[in-house]
């Protein structure tokens, strides 16, 4: 969730904050949101990616994008500074604040992408206390150039170079999921 004015680094004021409200209430065709452990480094990416990717598509006012985590210790925090440096070197504003997921988020989304198989497993448990209809999945099976381990590495204990591997990872698979969405959304 944007809860910064993007490319301003100010907080929002109470007309922005009306505008967020605006839009995450609005009806959108398609919703999606990221899951990673702390909800810092890889899903606030994976949401901005998006985002981004959307926009340049002229999507953005059709899917809604989010991000959250399944563990809440950082839970208010900002994106880590090594996401947003990463996201910044490629034309990308991070915003929002670290939450955690909540089993009503099975109802409000269409898609929520795991980015490891860890948080799969938990998010499957959370499904299972919901009656929403999300497809769960993990991010990686949209990626066109997979390995053979579909999970997006958490970054988190090393340095620049794992930032840099996340974001190709989560750059292309973004891409292709746009494109999978370009024809969903032209039925």
């Amino acid at each position: 969730m944007l809860y910064a004015v993007v490319g301003t680094g100010r907080p929002p004021l109470l007309e922005d904050y009306r505008q967020h409200l605006l839009f995450m209430t609005a009806k959108h065709d398609v919703s999606v949101l990221f899951v990673c452990l702390g909800n810092i480094c890889r899903s606030p990416l994976g949401e901005g990616v998006l985002a981004h990717r959307l926009e340049q598509e002229g999507l953005s006012d059709r899917v809604r994008v989010d991000s959250a985590g399944t563990g809440a210790w950082h839970q208010g925090e900002p994106p880590d500074p090594r996401s947003t440096d990463v996201a910044m070197r490629h034309g990308i504003t991070l915003g929002g604040r670290a939450r955690l997921v909540r089993a009503e988020d099975f109802q409000e989304f269409d898609h929520i992408f795991a980015m490891d198989r860890a948080n799969l497993r938990d998010l499957g448990y959370l499904e299972s206390e919901s009656d929403g209809g999300a497809t769960l999945s993990l991010f990686r099976t949209f990626d066109p150039d997979p390995d053979e381990d579909l999970d997006v590495p958490d970054p988190y204990y090393g340095g620049p170079d794992g930032f840099d591997l996340m974001f190709e990872m989560v750059d292309r698979t973004c891409a292709a999921f746009v494109e999978h969405l370009v024809s969903e959304l032209s039925t």
